[in-house]
């Protein structure tokens, strides 16, 4: 086992007393340390550098700062006002990324806790930057700039999308960069059809906001990339693929993540362009017959990377709290009951505006000739793929409850401010998914209505 010793110490503290409280602790424990941290400013101690070449350790510093954001066990005032965080030892422990396995230990100059090494896990610094990146990537359509990306900073956001992992080590992608002005052109046009096909399909209201927004920078970026998947690629025996073929595609996707990422760091934008058919682009490329595409991304640097996407930043759509897709070990089984919360949100919900959606409960496709119109079909058997039908095969009425009000939610967030709920099936389930998408809407401010 492989440890880290924390370290808390005032000046001029005996080199014996130190010492005979980590190796009181360390007799507890089998494995070597590793390991040994402290605040900044203590690294000069003579106590301290003598046990780190006593134990053949490494000796690492962090800031007051750093030390602050770690949540200790035992938080002391005195260090608090003394340092400006409530511990040394435990906190420089857990800001290595370890587990804490013996809490702090003092003597009256000297405080020290012991923590397991895990493998993989980083200190709080590279943490931080781990989080900023994933963070701070953005969808980015506005802002490119007209400066060229050169060959050596392409090369490196792309070997981090060739790092990604892959079913059986297929690594089933291909990146093709595109600068020609004239096949640009070519995809944009086709962006272009999609756009007004789809600005078409829109309700009136929906419509004007959709007006606003930028769905593509085709050609206000001097490169464009082609994320291709060979769904054969590596030949019969891909391990892992067997059972889902599904997984090729994953792992295509999981590249450009790790190129999106990439590019943040280097501080070029990325947007994904989804405004077209894939086969049409295919043709546009002229790939092989085999090959499919999974994205088509505009890369280039930008001015600012926004505080927010821009699809909530305009009010098209809101993030989902991350707290409505955790269940604990079964379906629905959440820490509070969705319904419930669902009620108590209702108390301090703000009254919304918005576009009407019309919620037909177990209608079919054949009613989707308005526009507004969104069907929830209750059937056992997979309706034939339409955006407008949403499949909830509900077990319980219960169940069906629970998902009338995650429907209501996740409409709200897309920017619906009324629900015109219309029951068509006259059973236990239907009535119950009704009263969830009622209760979803009250819990999210919206208006509604029943027939």
């Amino acid at each position: 086992m492989s440890l880290v010793v924390g370290v808390g110490l005032r000046a001029g503290t005996p080199y014996a007393e130190l010492h005979d409280l980590v190796t009181t602790a360390l007799d507890e424990l089998a494995g070597d340390v590793r390991l040994v941290v402290t605040i900044t400013g203590k690294e000069n101690e003579p106590a301290l550098q003598e046990l780190v070449a006593q134990l053949g350790a490494e000796l690492r510093t962090f800031s007051n700062d750093e030390l602050a954001k770690q949540q200790v066990l035992n938080p002391s005032a005195q260090v608090e006002q003394l340092k400006g965080t409530p511990s040394v030892a435990e906190a420089a422990v857990l800001a290595t990324g370890t587990q804490l396995l013996i809490p702090k230990r003092r003597t009256p100059n000297a405080t020290i806790a012991i923590g397991m090494h895990r493998a993989a896990g980083y200190d709080v610094r590279d943490r931080e930057v781990v989080q900023r990146v994933i963070a701070e990537r953005r969808d980015v359509r506005r802002g490119f700039l007209e400066l060229p990306v050169d060959d050596v900073t392409l090369g490196r956001v792309l070997e981090a999308a060739h790092r990604a992992p892959s079913v059986g080590l297929s690594q089933p992608w291909d990146f093709l960069v595109i600068r020609d002005l004239a096949t640009r052109r070519k995809v944009h046009d086709l962006a272009t059809a999609q756009r007004d096909a789809f600005a078409a399909s829109l309700p009136e209201d929906r419509r004007a906001a959709f007006d606003g927004l930028k769905i593509e920078a085709i050609l206000d970026t001097p490169l464009n990339l082609a994320v291709t998947c060979d769904p054969g690629r590596g030949g019969r025996h891909v391990l892992g693929r067997h059972a889902d073929p599904r997984t090729t595609m994953f792992s295509a996707a999981i590249a450009i993540q790790n190129l999106w990422l990439a590019a943040r760091a280097e501080g070029l934008g990325v947007g994904w362009v989804s405004f077209f058919e894939p086969a049409e682009v295919a043709a546009v490329l002229d790939l092989p017959a085999h090959i499919e595409l999974v994205g088509y991304l505009c890369v280039g640097y930008v001015d600012e990377f926004a505080a927010a996407p821009e699809l909530v930043r305009s009010g098209w759509a809101k993030r989902r709290p991350l707290s409505w897709a955790i269940h604990h070990e079964e379906w629905g089984r959440r820490d509070t009951s969705i319904v419930d919360d669902a009620l108590q949100a209702a108390q301090n919900a703000v009254p919304a505006t918005g576009q009407r959606v019309q919620v037909i409960v177990g209608g079919d496709a054949s009613q989707l000739q308005r526009s507004d119109a969104l069907i929830v079909d209750l059937q056992a058997g997979r309706p034939p793929a339409d955006f407008g039908v949403l499949w909830r095969p509900a077990r319980t009425p219960a169940e069906a409850v629970e998902f009338g009000v995650e429907i209501a939610r996740d409409l709200a967030l897309q920017g619906v401010g009324h629900l015109a709920v219309q029951l068509d099936e006259n059973s236990e389930r239907a009535e119950a998914l009704a009263r969830g998408l009622l209760v979803g809407a009250s819990a999210c401010g919206l208006t509604h209505s029943t027939t």
